[in-house]
């Protein structure tokens, strides 16, 4: 829903990516931020997240960190195998 209210903004004004872009441009100039450390820190955030290993018919996931999900708790509690939520 929020994709569908920034692309009515595009639509309202065309030049809205292009002041974005120079917005983010100056900001980055301004704190001494270079590409080359905007990618760094953009390969760093990739490589926290885990990898998918369950989902479910409705789109649920969960990387096997933490606690159980509440959908995959009540799957296993009503009998289903955890492995057949494993990806």
């Amino acid at each position: 829903m929020k994709e569908r209210e920034e692309q009515r903004l595009f639509d309202l004004d065309g030049n809205a990516r292009e002041r974005l872009v120079l917005w983010v441009r100056r900001r980055m100039e301004e704190y001494g931020i270079t590409l080359e450390a905007l990618a760094k820190s953009i390969e760093a955030d990739a490589a926290k997240s885990h990898a998918v290993m369950y989902r479910d018919a409705y789109g649920n996931t969960w990387d096997g960190q933490g606690d159980k999900p509440d959908w995959l708790a009540r799957a296993i509690y009503a009998g289903q195998n955890i492995d057949h939520f494993r990806c």
